[in-house]
């Protein structure tokens, strides 16, 4: 007898499930507003968050006189008569250890524009949980968060370096949540944005259903990009090569594509070894992000290229920017185009205030097609640098997504994600307030350092936190083996047996569906078999018990936001 196989992919409708506790608002508004939004959660566990109440439980901190204010229907606090950058307007709160805040405000200066920071005093240490580039005549919302180490009583407040303006504050929210509410906020997103339900129905030749069928769904490759950073050392080592090809989708060159590695002499350029390792990694089917086009830290510039100036460097970066992006182009997952431009200014220093934005252009009219990454770090590791803050990020961004060469730039959102110990909260805060932007976000160099009996539930944390993120489309560790060390963290140690942090990894393969993970069931009396899988590439076999016929087939589930959420697609093989 022929087996029909009737396999519906239902892309389920997935509205906010039910959850314990208080569901997160990923929401994040990144323009400045007339009037601003709400305070998110009602203000949490703030005290008169919107101020209708005028002055109830909002106090002057340091030496700032505070106005109650109202314009229409809209209160607000103001903090005027700043002396040093700690006056301001404060509440005070009580803290809980072992609890995850999310913090927002809407916050607007008196003129000009001038960054304002969150921070919370407790015991006599300061802890920042955000900030935001506010304006005048409009209100900016600054969205953070924290933990703290022992519970007890503290002190909101805002801070800003500019003593000349006023700080003026509506719209407050400080929202705990129980690690067991942040899990569960993780499952959500994960069911609604890495997995799709799959409906299989079995049936034969005459179209009846085959009750008792034996489904077996074996995941080939993960749909969510999850890599390694790797160097040249891979290249000689079988061991190494069966280790990371049986794990990872996606990789970046520490350092062999990088400008220092392919033209250390001035106008003898070798690209043998990365291309050798790019050819590599397409034989495996693993995808490579390009690292980098130029690197902005003077520390790592070429002896030759120090010595140029004017039209002759001009030309030395306009030819290595044609160079290296020409050769791959079309065959890189995307590029870092000026590494860490917001923390150095080499270029910029050289070419002008407009270098960043010459070179984005050069890269986008060379290549049209591959998208093109901001890549910096602490923009998600420290709220204390303001150098990165998503706020600076945004400003940046700006600059670059008006560039118009054979279109629309191609943008992408790079963090680098080398932590210490993470700040959760600020961490899911500072990709909401990214991820409005529409554009896609990657974590691109992942490792923690911190000491060896924390590192790997650190790693977790911060891998757990970037898969559930609806806003982040792949991550890549930076944590590949080198004989001379790791950079900061190895996940393997010299004979490719996992380090703590390795395991970490291979936990979470196995629960997104990596080392072809097998789904096996039966289907009902209707010859239906229901399942959710995350997306990816699949090997599927059924067999009828009762006939010993059998069929195989290969599926794919995406992301494909295009595709309907409530009519589910009908594939028809027979065997």
């Amino acid at each position: 007898m022929k087996l029909l196989l009737l396999l519906v992919l239902c892309i389920l409708s997935l509205s906010r499930c039910e959850s314990k506790g208080v569901p997160y608002d990923y929401s994040a508004t990144i323009e400045c507003l007339e009037i601003p939004l709400k305070p998110q959660y009602n203000g949490g566990i703030i005290v008169n968050p919107d101020l209708r109440d005028g002055p109830q439980a909002w106090t002057p901190f340091g030496n700032a006189k505070i106005d109650f204010r109202k314009i229409g229907h809209h209160n607000f606090v103001v903090a005027r008569e700043r002396k040093q950058p700690y006056d301001s307007v404060s509440q005070k709160v009580h803290l809980e250890k072992g609890l995850l805040y999310t913090f927002s405000a809407w916050l607007q200066v008196s003129k000009g524009k001038a960054p304002v920071k969150a921070v919370f005093k407790k015991n006599g240490e300061y802890k920042h949980a955000g900030s935001v580039v506010a304006e005048s005549k409009c209100w900016s919302m600054l969205k953070g968060g924290l933990t703290v180490d022992e519970s007890g009583p503290a002190e909101l407040y805002f801070e800003s370096d500019d003593t000349t303006v006023e700080i003026w504050v509506d719209s407050v929210s400080l929202q705990p949540f129980t690690q067991e509410e942040w899990n569960s906020h993780h499952k959500q997103s994960i069911k609604k944005e890495r997995k799709r339900t799959v409906r299989i129905r079995a049936v034969n030749s005459k179209g009846e259903p085959l009750p008792k069928a034996t489904i077996s769904i074996e995941q080939r490759k993960l749909g969510f990009p999850f890599g390694c950073e790797v160097e040249k050392n891979i290249l000689g080592d079988k061991v190494y090569q069966n280790w990371f090809t049986q794990r990872f989708t996606v990789t970046t060159f520490a350092n062999e594509m990088k400008w220092y590695s392919t033209e250390n002499v001035r106008g003898k350029e070798d690209y043998s070894t990365a291309d050798a390792m790019l050819s590599f990694f397409k034989k495996h089917g693993i995808a490579v992000r390009g690292h980098n086009i130029l690197w902005n830290d003077p520390k790592y510039q070429l002896q030759w290229l120090n010595s140029l100036s004017g039209r002759e460097f001009y030309d030395a970066v306009k030819r290595r920017v044609l160079s290296v992006v020409s050769r791959y182009k079309g065959q890189l997952e995307s590029w870092d185009v000026v590494n860490e431009n917001l923390h150095f200014s080499y270029f910029e220093s050289k070419m002008g205030t407009t270098a960043s934005y010459k070179i984005y252009k050069m890269a986008q009219a060379f290549d049209p097609t591959t998208t093109k990454f901001m890549n910096e770090y602490n923009t998600l590791e420290e709220p204390r640098d303001s150098e990165s803050s998503p706020a600076r990020y945004l400003q940046k961004l700006r600059e670059l997504k008006s560039i118009r060469v054979c279109g629309n730039i191609s943008l992408g959102i790079g963090l680098e994600s080398h932590f210490k110990k993470p700040n959760i909260p600020y961490m899911r805060s500072a990709l909401d307030t990214l991820g409005a932007t529409g554009l896609p976000i990657w974590l691109t160099e992942v490792d923690v350092e911190a000491p060896p009996n924390v590192q790997a539930k650190y790693f977790e944390q911060v891998l757990r936190e970037g898969h559930a993120h609806p806003q982040v489309k792949g991550i890549v560790t930076w944590a590949g083996y080198s004989p001379t060390g790791c950079y900061r963290m190895c996940l393997t140690d010299g004979n490719f047996k996992n380090l703590p942090t390795g395991d970490v990894v291979d936990k979470l393969l196995h629960e997104w569906g990596g080392f072809r993970r097998q789904t096996k069931g039966v289907t009902d009396a209707d010859g239906f078999y229901e399942v959710s899988l995350f997306h990816g590439d699949y090997d599927l076999k059924i067999s009828d018990p009762l006939t010993n016929a059998k069929t195989s087939h290969r599926f794919k589930l995406t992301s494909d936001v295009s595709s309907s959420h409530t009519q589910p697609s009908a594939f028809v093989f027979r065997v």
